[in-house]
């Protein structure tokens, strides 16, 4: 190699090259400044049920990931649960030409459809005829992995069979999935996600091993909502809380969970807040407190999607702000009418908390719920707030 002897040559080259490491320092020192915010999962819960989505109707740049639910239990094997499923998976997968980090996850079980987890996990033999299947899904349908929706081991949810055992067989389940999963990633050349819904209680860390749990997944998507359900809690209350109200009969809130799932063994990197985008009703409520913790009956609407709720307030419902848990409510004083929910203030407050609590991100039940995307625009303002303010600081 012949070398350089012009000093005047020289000197430029070194002036050029200065450049080009300070750029390079810059890039690197904005990255850093705006990663934590990116790096914030934002998941939806998608139900289509039997109807087809349309691209259109999904705003997959607001997205990190998308679990689809769900899919349903068969003879041990992961089966579809909807007659549109492949044109749903479809639909999903083609939103990454829009978004190419989204990725696209089955949700397995749910409320309705966990009966056979317990037959699942109770073997070896069984764990590997549903870990093959959940192969055979993923790969059929180009999916990114499985989200394990156990409602919930070793308790009944809604008349599941369910055994002691569930405990251990639990870890076991998701041991052998991720590890399956290890290995079937290697041929596809990408990551592939396992991850849980998990309940917001202590009854639900009583009934796992979550300190062993967590190892094997990506997340841990807490169901912090439905803390008050008017078909079996017959005082009113907030079924989403960031925090605990005092004067709260049963102290409940997503902050207790956080920390109780914490205390249990699970980093809060992996924990992911969940929020509802619906809302709980109750009637025949007196009017004291504008309704909060007081007796009522399950409402005839009790499951009221967001994008229903907009409009009350201007057909006789006052809304309602609960500093102490950072909850708003709705209560309608000639009708007698409670109903909980989350707003645009309130999941801004907990955008705040899952950055100030370092936790992996938020999700959401359920996508169709806010058609017009005001709550999802109010989680992505939340979690960006992060990096902006990073940035301009710097």
């Amino acid at each position: 190699m012949k070398r350089i002897s012009n000093p005047l040559l020289l000197r430029v080259l070194s002036s050029c090259l200065a450049v080009l490491i300070l750029s390079m320092c810059f890039t690197l020192h904005l990255r850093a400044a705006i990663s934590p915010a990116q790096k914030k999962e934002i998941i939806a819960y998608i139900f289509p049920k039997d109807r087809i989505i349309a691209p259109q109707e999904v705003s997959a740049a607001k997205l990190t990931r998308i679990n689809y639910a769900f899919a349903n239990l068969q003879n041990s094997q992961i089966v579809e649960g909807f007659a549109h499923d492949a044109e749903n998976f479809a639909v999903l997968n083609s939103l990454k030409r829009d978004n190419s980090s989204l990725t696209v996850v089955v949700s397995v079980g749910g409320w309705t459809w966990s009966g056979d987890f317990s037959d699942i996990a109770l073997t070896k033999q069984s764990r590997k005829l549903f870990i093959e299947s959940a192969v055979k899904f993923v790969e059929k349908y180009e999916l990114d992995g499985v989200d394990i929706d156990w409602e919930y081991p070793g308790m009944a949810g809604d008349n599941h069979r369910f055994r002691p055992e569930d405990k251990q067989n639990y870890t076991l389940l998701l041991k052998e999935l991720r590890a399956r999963f290890d290995k079937e990633q290697k041929k596809l050349h990408r990551h592939l996600v396992t991850s849980i819904a998990t309940g917001a209680s202590t009854e639900f860390l009583e009934h796992t091993e979550m300190d062993k749990v967590q190892r094997y997944v990506d997340t841990v998507n807490l169901m912090s909502y439905d803390y008050y359900v008017p078909s079996w809690d017959k005082t009113t209350g907030h079924h989403a809380p960031l925090f605990t109200n005092p004067a709260d009969p049963k102290k409940i809130s997503a902050d207790r969970t956080v920390h109780e799932y914490e205390s249990a063994g699970v980093p809060q990197g992996k924990l992911v807040l969940g929020v509802p985008f619906y809302g709980k009703g109750w009637t025949q409520v007196p009017d004291q407190n504008h309704g909060l913790f007081q007796p009522g009956k399950e409402a005839p609407n009790t499951y009221l999607p967001f994008s229903a709720l907009i409009s009350l307030q201007n057909s006789g419902y006052s809304r309602y702000w609960d500093t102490d848990a950072s909850a708003p409510y709705l209560y309608n004083h000639d009708t007698q009418t409670f109903i909980s929910y989350d707003d645009p203030e309130s999941l801004k407050k907990k955008c705040e908390y899952v950055i100030d609590h370092k936790l992996a991100g938020v999700m959401f039940w359920e996508y169709t719920g806010d058609s017009a995307n005001t709550l999802l625009d109010a989680i992505n303002a939340g979690l960006r707030s992060e990096a902006t303010t990073t940035t301009e600081t710097r």
